[in-house]
């Protein structure tokens, strides 16, 4: 089994979320998946910025979601 990380972009201040971003990458095992949605979770926080994340009370959610391969693929 594979596992597919899909992030999430919510605002506390909105109580909304914009639609799910399904990271590009397939990951072997859910460990490397989470680190990677933590690593990913940063980057984007940092992209956009205290002022911003202050401002609209900004977040990252994601989940490793597990996922069947076809037979091709094993």
């Amino acid at each position: 089994m594979k596992f597919a990380l899909i992030l999430f972009l919510c605002s506390y201040t909105a109580d909304s979320c914009l639609a799910p971003y399904p990271f590009p990458v397939k990951f072997e095992d859910e460990y490397t998946c989470l680190m990677e949605g933590y690593n990913q979770s940063i980057a984007k926080m940092e992209e956009i910025g205290q002022e911003e994340v202050n401002e609209h009370s900004i977040y990252v959610r994601f989940v490793c979601a597990g996922i069947e391969q076809e037979e091709s693929e094993t």
